[in-house]
């Protein structure tokens, strides 16, 4: 069973410097109906305006994943860790017994596109710890490249959680597919561009909650950036 939610059925906020959709509920928005799925608490899509940025801020026993579309994302946090994050590259935080962080637009000149995820951690408590990986083009073309995952394999980020997440860039030459394994489900986000699940149309922001389906076949019809989360 494969059900949609459209992009403009999120939660969203624009605080100027912040233009935000949020795919469950989060901060303002809430939504008993869409409080995640599985382990997959949060999908924020973001958009940060030259000079805006999240002030320094704590988090406490979550897997933070972030994903830039474009521009630069600088971040600092209490780990002493001080990077700047780039497309094509995934950035993983586990916040553990607790950690501080801040976030802002590396540019004064261009706005930064970025997701931000959560994933529900299996234990609390851990010790706070952060990656940081570059994935080429190429890997994620027709492909669904795995970018988290529970054991890092394949050079994939850690995380602390039963839940696998890929990346892939489709277009008319280059579709992708993925077999679900029994008793898993799958959450498909369309980060950008226009893409069918299993012949469903779907636009940039939408997503699909996705159960029973054994195989899964990604195609555009133009081109699209996609993150699929195989999940318990």
């Amino acid at each position: 069973m494969i059900t949609i939610r459209k992009a403009n059925q999120r939660g969203h906020a624009d605080h100027g410097w912040l233009n935000t959709w949020h795919t469950f509920s989060f901060a303002d928005y809430y939504d008993p109906a869409q409080m995640g799925y599985s382990s997959l608490r949060v999908i924020n899509d973001d958009r940060v305006a030259p000079g805006g940025g999240f002030p320094t801020h704590g988090h406490r026993d979550m897997e933070i994943v972030t994903y830039v579309l474009s521009g630069a994302l600088e971040h600092q946090d209490s780990m002493g860790n001080g990077t700047v994050i780039r497309p094509g590259e995934v950035q993983r935080m586990s916040a553990g017994s607790g950690i501080r962080h801040s976030e802002f637009n590396a540019s004064a000149s261009d706005e930064v596109h970025l997701l931000q995820i959560w994933i529900e951690p299996a234990r609390s408590g851990i010790t706070p710890s952060y990656e940081q990986t570059v994935f080429d083009t190429a890997e994620k073309l027709g492909r669904l490249r795995l970018i988290a995952s529970p054991d890092g394999s394949d050079g994939s980020v850690t995380i602390h959680q039963d839940a696998k997440l890929y990346a892939a860039l489709l277009d008319p030459e280059h579709p992708a597919e993925h077999v679900l394994p029994p008793g898993r489900r799958a959450y498909l986000h369309v980060a950008r561009g226009a893409a069918t699940l299993n012949g469903r149309e779907l636009a940039a922001g939408d997503g699909a909650r996705i159960e029973g389906e054994s195989g899964l076949r990604l195609e555009s019809g133009s081109s699209a950036e996609i993150l699929l989360f195989d999940l318990a």
